[in-house]
């Protein structure tokens, strides 16, 4: 048999942050209530949001009608550019007939001045319809720039809108709740604590000399300190694989103290240990104290 009294519960406490900056306006839930995943806890101040959304929709009808304009344009300009073409190709042919009639002296020099002009005019309205085109298209690509930015701004504004209702990520109780309408929510900042009640463990320290004759699946029998006198069986889900051997915030590897009122004890290595059968009106308290047994 192997004890230790060196044993905690354990839970996930997840620090749920807004992401928007907002005016909270309602708050859903009291300290230490229990919500299910999906649950409305918290309604941020929606009129800005919604203001945004609002002007980006305008954006987007105004940049649509913008292209269709350009796209008329370009219709427009094409139907001139195949009228002035013909025109052209027509004005060429007289052209060149009244020159050959004006070098023999068979049609006066004012008809062949007027073939000349008739030519050059249509050559001039070619080059305005290629000019016009070329505008619209210049337009079109522009303003269909400008409404796949709008279409994006208001996807955003929209996401944003979207994001004034807080919702509960987890099963789980709400703990130390101090908000209050009329708090600012600031984006990336906790403002809800929520203990997941889907990821209850115990985690038992146990000296080194210990742990290799542990296998992931055995069963541990654990003692709750708030709930004294009664063992409750378990099994072993998770043996660590290193310690840190300094104390420091945030480690990836976890420190267990070597030391318990002034005595030096040998290291030991943290061992996680999962309730079985747990009922589902049984409750744990994260960091209340534990002990376990497990029997090699």
């Amino acid at each position: 048999m192997v004890y230790t009294d060196d044993a905690y519960v354990r839970s996930d406490l997840v620090a749920l942050a807004p992401e928007i900056t907002g005016r909270i306006v309602a708050v859903h839930v009291v300290d230490n209530q229990t919500v299910k995943k999906g649950d409305l806890l918290v309604t941020i101040d929606p009129v800005p949001f919604q203001l945004v959304v609002n002007q980006t929709k305008a954006q987007i009808e105004q940049a649509r009608a913008l292209l269709k304009s350009s796209q008329e344009e370009l219709s427009t300009a094409q139907a001139a550019l195949a009228a002035s073409t013909s025109a052209n190709v027509y004005a060429a042919q007289e052209q060149a007939r009244y020159a050959d009639l004006a070098k023999n002296e068979y049609a006066p020099r004012a008809e062949l001045d007027r073939a000349n002009d008739e030519l050059r005019r249509s050559q001039a309205e070619m080059t305005i319809s290629q000019i016009a085109i070329s505008k619209a298209q210049t337009g079109i690509v522009a303003h269909q720039a400008a409404l796949e930015v709008a279409i994006a701004e208001n996807a955003t504004a929209q996401w944003k809108l979207d994001r004034t209702r807080v919702f509960a990520p987890v099963n789980g109780t709400i703990t130390n709740l101090t908000l209050q309408p009329g708090d600012t929510a600031n984006i990336d900042v906790p403002m809800i604590g929520i203990v997941d009640s889907d990821a209850w463990r115990i985690m038992a320290n146990y000296k080194q000399y210990y742990i290799r004759d542990f296998k992931i699946g055995q069963t541990a029998w654990v003692w709750l300190d708030s709930e004294p006198w009664r063992w409750h069986r378990a099994k072993i889900t998770g043996i660590a694989r290193g310690i840190s051997r300094n104390p420091g915030p945030d480690m990836l590897l976890p420190y267990v103290a070597p030391t318990t009122d002034w005595i030096r004890l040998q290291r030991r290595i943290p061992v996680t240990i999962v309730l079985v059968d747990k009922p589902d009106e049984f409750k744990l308290y994260m960091g209340a104290d534990a002990r376990t047994v497990i029997f090699p």
